[in-house]
């Protein structure tokens, strides 16, 4: 194997195994084969077709065992990995276990966990159960877990299958991702992270994990499985990468690459996990913190956070008077959970300043009453010493000049007064 500055060779696990549980009360009144015939037409048939070759293969195992035989899941992870109080009730409740597992060799597609989520979500689905990812100690609902796998031209949103925990240090926030292992890749790792970069940093690591899967499966990609797979030193990742990590391609945007150098970083315990580093490439001079606020600031460049003019022209006003009409709408689905998935809103308001107003945004964290919205500031402002970035503020509604909502993306709604600066309008002096 050639060993260059250019490339990290990075060691592949001869086989990948996936675990999936479904709890239940007694022992389930259908098969596993029952259940996944039950799927036709309502799965791809490549995946469809995968889980039941599976299934009448010794790859996959399916066993019905007393939930006292298997080591306990521990509550407090689960929910911090998002489970609710009635689905712990039921795992609480639960007398079996339908255990569902199957082992591939490393490479694309990840048969193993395809076919496994598939027959423990049609088992699931036919019991009215939950489904229990062991990889992700993840409730999954068994529709969700479903609209995770494949359709028919094989696309998968990466956000179903990893995940992005965080941490705060001393130096700022530690990020891994949970769910690379899956494929037989290391998980990534940063630290060092800004505070304020929570939201936008969790995306720029679901992209470079799509990059970087990408490149690893490529590798895989032979009739033989290698022992290493030499990935990029330096991974460049865009705003597509991110977009296609959401399930949003479409909605990808002409964002410059960044980049980000890969770093081997082995556990020194054999009980602990290896990470892969993310870090600014070398001779950034600086903290690690500035280098990737610059990075998000380019992979995000749909919203500015910080706007000052004195007076709107023509343009200006209509934008304005266009969010100002939609303020009560957006209010009440906001307040009604009706915005879309994995997005954000945010509110532009003015602050008073000697040369004019001074706008700036801010997330929306609640909006009890038409008059008032109690947010995060996403900005530091010039004229107020006490608006920086991530601290709470209160709006009046009369204040306010713009609404957006973002996801990892940019602005997918709203936004009107930054497409008005975005298309070159100068505000009249």
């Amino acid at each position: 194997m050639l060993i260059t500055d250019d490339f990290l060779p990075v060691p592949v696990p001869e086989s990948l195994n996936a675990t999936y549980l479904v709890p239940t009360t007694g022992l389930p009144a259908v098969s596993a084969r029952t259940a996944v015939r039950g799927l036709a037409g309502r799965l791809a048939e490549p995946v469809h077709g995968l889980a039941k070759q599976m299934l009448d293969s010794p790859l996959m195992s399916v066993d019905v065992r007393p939930i006292s035989e298997f080591p306990e899941l521990p509550p407090d992870l689960l929910t911090a990995f998002g489970a609710s109080q009635a689905q712990l009730d039921r795992l609480a409740a639960a007398t079996h276990l339908v255990v569902v597992q199957a082992e591939y060799r490393p490479g694309w597609p990840p048969a193993h966990e395809w076919a496994a989520r598939a027959v423990a979500a049609a088992i699931a689905e036919a019991v009215d159960g939950d489904v229990v990812d062991v990889f992700g100690l993840q409730f999954l609902d068994p529709v969700a877990a479903l609209r995770s796998l494949p359709d028919e031209r094989g696309r998968v949103r990466l956000v179903d299958w990893v995940l992005v925990p965080y941490s705060s240090d001393a130096e700022g926030l530690w990020f891994t991702t949970k769910g690379l292992r899956r494929f037989g890749l290391l998980e990534l790792q940063t630290q060092g992270v800004p505070d304020h970069l929570t939201r936008a940093w969790g995306a720029v690591m679901t992209g470079a994990a799509r990059r970087l899967l990408r490149d690893w499966t490529d590798g895989l990609s032979g009739e033989e499985v290698p022992a290493f797979v030499q990935l990029p030193v330096l991974a460049t990742v865009t705003g597509h990468d991110i977009a296609v990590a959401y399930g949003n391609p479409e909605q990808h945007g002409a964002t410059a690459p960044v980049l980000l150098r890969l770093e081997l970083d082995p556990a020194t315990d054999p009980e602990a996990d290896s990470f892969l580093s993310l870090r600014p490439p070398a001779g950034h001079p600086g903290p690690d913190g500035r280098y990737f606020a610059a990075a998000c600031a380019t992979l995000f460049a749909g919203i500015q956070p910080d706007v000052r003019y004195a007076r709107s022209g023509d343009a200006m006003s209509r934008a304005i008077a266009t969010a100002r009409a939609g303020l009560r709408d957006i209010r009440a689905r906001f307040r009604a959970g009706r915005l879309p998935p994995e997005t954000q809103l945010v509110v532009k308001y003015g602050l008073p300043g000697e040369d004019g107003p001074e706008y700036v945004w801010a997330g929306v964290t609640s909006w009890d009453t038409p008059e008032r919205v109690v947010g995060a500031s996403a900005s530091d402002a010039n004229t107020d010493p006490t608006v920086r970035i991530g601290s709470p503020v209160v709006i009046e509604a009369t204040d306010i000049v713009d609404w957006a909502l973002l996801d990892s993306t940019g602005v997918i709604e709203g936004g009107w007064t930054q497409a008005v600066l975005d298309a070159g309008e100068k505000p009249t002096p």
